[in-house]
């Protein structure tokens, strides 16, 4: 018997909707968190990161954006430890919104719908941080896009980009 000739049951194909976003949903709560935990443990690695970004030294010679750039190991430390936070924070939002589903996952369409209404939240503190902070604030504050060696710009697209889709998709009725 073929796929398409098996109808599926209605309550069966709300059901695995359902458990598809909590999925999602709980995916980018462990990605959030995962990127956090990392930046924690290995603080030297990424920290070199922001320090280079925010000190403008591997964008293109005699760039006149120049004068944006900070200089001062105390302010790369506080924005790299804001980052951190935020990715904290929006993997521990993602976490607690696939909970909230996974335990809603076989009540009534409203109770799932409430379920979810922490999604778009942890998505735009997402966004904030990989559209905001790396593409808006890194790549053009910054000029982060003339770097060859420290441009998070395409990754921070795929990040953000995804959690638009995952949030676009489970706002979505049953």
């Amino acid at each position: 018997m073929s796929l398409s000739s098996s109808p599926m049951n209605p309550t069966r194909a709300i059901f695995l909707s359902r458990a598809s976003k909590t999925v999602m949903v709980a995916s980018l709560g462990v990605f959030g968190l995962l990127v956090a935990v990392n930046n924690m443990m290995d603080y030297g690695s990424n920290y070199e990161f922001v320090r280079h970004v925010l000190s403008m030294d591997t964008t293109f010679p005699g760039n006149a954006l120049r004068w944006r750039a900070v200089s001062s190991p105390v302010l790369w430390h506080i924005f790299y430890v804001l980052i951190i936070a935020a990715e904290f924070l929006t993997g521990a939002i993602f976490s607690f919104a696939a909970l909230q589903m996974a335990q809603a996952v076989k009540a009534p369409a409203e109770e799932f719908r409430s379920a979810r209404a922490l999604v778009p939240v942890a998505t735009a503190l997402g966004f904030m941080i990989w559209f905001f902070g790396f593409s808006v604030v890194g790549g053009e504050w910054f000029a982060m896009w003339q770097s060859h060696v420290w441009n998070g710009q395409e990754a921070a697209f795929r990040f953000f980009m995804t959690m638009l889709g995952v949030c676009v998709f489970t706002q979505q009725g049953d």
